[in-house]
């Protein structure tokens, strides 16, 4: 596992969360605007929109995830932030509030989040990590379990649907 300090406040982590911070609102605001259309792959997965609501300011927060794995209505996401010790900010938001919305393909919808666990997380990392290796070189950095985050449609009362699960 990790042997290197990562420490939020060292100044490489500052400078990692400073151009992560850059290079996501760039990629989100031509992906947004696009509706998916311009910036739709990277690393040969398809890219989502993913807006939450912020943890702390209950403010809107937008960011471009990969999505390993997009199956009928469910979408898959990683929370790697590429192998750091910390989880991703969008994760915590979700957490607290899993409601979200999410532009693939020229097309926005709301959908609930949760956390994957057991059997159905082993089986989705596996394909995630089959989709894309670098995730399990991210996990060999870290000593946290990186969550694997499902997306699914909800009804009209904002509850996941039937049989979507």
């Amino acid at each position: 596992m990790s042997t290197a300090s990562t420490h939020p406040t060292s100044a490489s982590s500052r400078l990692k969360h400073v151009f992560y911070k850059a290079a996501t609102k760039m990629h989100a605001a031509v992906f947004m605007r696009s509706r998916g259309r311009v910036l739709g792959h990277a690393m040969g997965m398809p890219v989502v929109g993913l807006v939450t609501i912020g943890k702390n300011t209950g403010e809107r927060r937008i960011t471009t995830l990969a999505a390993p794995i997009v199956d009928d209505d469910r979408v898959v996401l990683v929370a790697s932030f590429g192998g750091d010790d910390r989880h991703p900010a969008w994760y915590h938001n979700l957490r607290a509030n899993p409601r979200v919305e999410v532009t693939l393909r020229g097309t926005t919808r709301p959908m609930v989040a949760r956390t994957a666990a057991g059997d159905e997380r082993t089986t989705l990392w596996e394909r995630s990590v089959a989709v894309y290796s670098g995730y399990g070189r991210y996990q060999q950095r870290t000593d946290r379990r990186i969550p694997v985050v499902i997306l699914e449609p909800v009804d009209a009362s904002g509850r996941p649907r039937a049989g979507s699960r």
